[in-house]
């Protein structure tokens, strides 16, 4: 019998008494869903926040690699698993793909490759080859919670109709899913028996998110698992996001429906928000800043050489490494930012500094 909703995001929360240190990389495995079509393609996606000395986890693959494709830059990716075989279980979505029972089973492989390791696992996450993740975001972020409770932890989808069809209470597989050490582990002893009466289901996602509920366990919703250029507004305002992003389907009168406020995407590439793509990031050693550096996305467009943004070809962002404290992270609190005076005379680069708000600072937009 399943228990009531309010209890069980944090089953055997008795343990949640008992002091613990900050989770860190070292305390997570990853299980990343991928396969042999379409890793060569996004393994830079991986390269990017991936640490070998650091991490520990597995990119499932449906085939081996070849061996030109396993060795190139294989010193900078996590290693490479062949997925078990999946032809025993049933799937009967039409039109899908049962590729979603491989991928799902990358948490039953993954637990057992780790469980027994001789360093603690606190963490298991699961995500896709192209999902980006922030490591030591991401480490902090679970320090908020008890992995010797039973947390399954994620973000629901952007689209409206996503949620309508699949649940708003599911964790979305592309954002990142975690599991804490103590349900993933009871988990993968119930994952096949469990996904054998769940061949109807979509993707790999809804399998993990079925059996989970059967554990009685709900969703813990972490909004950081998962765009703006304005004048004369307040801020309630700018976070009515401008739309430059379409849905990944068309889902007819539903398909502009998203679970967050937006503004209409406008047809005209030149009254949309100027976008501007990161380059490289780069720190000092001596005290620790942080500088990104951005490029703007060129348009063919006509503009005012004097009010427009479009005249900046560069933002330049300075900040320090952001560190809160675990009673930071549980009552969060926007930072905020200056223009800084830049050695640019034409306008071309913009430098940004962002920092800790004062305790009386408001945020606002004079208009």
């Amino acid at each position: 019998m399943l228990q009531p909703k309010d209890t069980i995001n944090a089953y055997f929360s008795s343990s949640q008494d008992q002091p613990q240190s900050l989770t860190e990389i070292d305390h997570i495995v990853f299980g990343i869903g991928s396969s042999l079509n379409s890793w060569p393609a996004r393994r830079d996606y991986v390269k990017l926040w991936w640490d070998t000395q650091r991490m520990r986890g597995c990119v499932f693959v449906d085939s081996p690699l070849s061996s030109l494709e396993n060795n190139t830059d294989s010193h900078l990716l996590p290693p490479i698993c062949v997925s078990e075989d999946t032809s025993r279980f049933r799937y009967t979505w039409a039109g899908g793909d049962r590729n979603a029972i491989r991928i799902a089973r990358c948490v039953l492989e993954t637990v057992r490759m780790f469980n027994n390791s001789a360093e603690e696992v606190r963490w298991y996450v699961f995500g896709d080859d192209d999902t980006i993740f922030i490591p030591e975001n991401l480490a902090r972020t679970l320090s908020k919670y008890d992995h010797m409770s039973w947390y399954y932890i994620g973000a629901t989808s952007e689209i409206y109709h996503q949620n309508w069809l699949f649940g708003d209470d599911m964790a979305f597989g592309g954002g990142g899913v975690a599991l804490s050490s103590s349900l993933a582990n009871v988990l993968a002893k119930i994952f096949d028996s469990c996904i054998e009466r769940y061949p109807h289901l979509y993707g790999g996602d809804a399998r993990i998110h079925a059996c989970v509920l059967e554990l009685g366990v709900g969703l813990s919703h972490e909004p950081g698992f998962h765009q703006i250029e304005s004048r004369h507004m307040f801020l309630r305002d700018v976070l009515r996001t401008q739309e430059t992003f379409r849905p990944w389907q068309n889902f007819g009168g539903l398909a502009s429906v998203y679970t967050f406020n937006t503004r209409e995407f406008n047809p005209d590439p030149c009254k949309r928000p100027v976008t501007f793509f990161m380059e490289h990031v780069s720190s000092t050693p001596d005290d620790g800043t942080i500088k990104s550096v951005y490029k703007q996305a060129y348009e063919n467009c006509t503009y005012d050489p004097i009010s427009s943004p479009r005249k900046t070809e560069e933002v330049r962002v300075f900040s320090t490494r952001f560190d809160p404290d675990i009673r930071k992270l549980k009552a969060p609190r926007r930072q905020c930012c200056d223009i800084l005076p830049t050695s640019s005379t034409d306008g071309k680069v913009m430098e940004i500094g962002i920092r800790e708000c004062k305790e009386d600072e408001l945020i606002y937009m004079n208009p």
